[in-house]
């Protein structure tokens, strides 16, 4: 059986480019999880690609529903919406998978992060 394949996802340096309110898909390792006390059980997670960082914003309702993937996941794939407030810009999770099985392909120099006709 051939290996599992990586996620196809946007990449962090092509994110500023999507217009506010798009849905869009990225993956990368958790640099920060962050559950601050005033935030009303909102959660921010910090994910990192070999291009940059994204910001993501994952209220409770979507963490309720992702919680294993969130508080475990050492590499996220993430699919929301582009939102942009004062120049930063966020991914409003809606969907979250914990692809950490797939860190190992990260040592492969074999293995393509992404398919031929993808950017990133």
């Amino acid at each position: 059986m051939p290996p599992a394949r990586p996620p196809s996802a946007l990449i962090a340096a092509a994110l500023p480019e999507v217009a506010p309110g798009r849905r869009v898909t990225v993956a990368g390792l958790v640099l920060v999880r962050q559950r601050p006390g005033t935030a009303r059980g909102v959660v921010f997670v910090t994910l990192e690609d070999e291009t940059g960082t994204v910001n993501v914003v994952i209220w409770r309702k979507v963490f309720d529903r992702f919680r294993r993937a969130v508080i475990a996941g050492r590499m996220l794939r993430v699919t929301g919406r582009v939102e942009r407030q004062s120049g930063v810009t966020h991914l409003v999770a809606e969907e979250i998978e914990d692809i950490s099985d797939l860190l190992d392909l990260l040592a492969d120099p074999e293995t393509p992060l992404s398919p031929p006709d993808q950017t990133g």
